[in-house]
């Protein structure tokens, strides 16, 4: 079987870079929350990637 831990960990890890670099650099906030959504999905993404590669390497 094939094991997408290792790929999804790093799909995750580098769309949470990518998101927390555009929440870093420009400041687009939601207009009902007055939150910086990118930033907060990018940092959830960053550590939901390090899950999912800490469990490859567990395996």
């Amino acid at each position: 079987m094939l094991d997408l831990r290792k790929p999804a960990g790093y799909f995750f890890g580098l769309l949470g870079l990518l998101l927390t670099g555009t929440g870093l650099m420009a400041n687009f906030n939601a207009p009902l929350l007055d939150s910086n959504l990118n930033l907060h999905f990018g940092v959830f993404s960053i550590a939901f990637g390090g899950i999912f590669l800490w469990l490859a390497r567990r395996a």
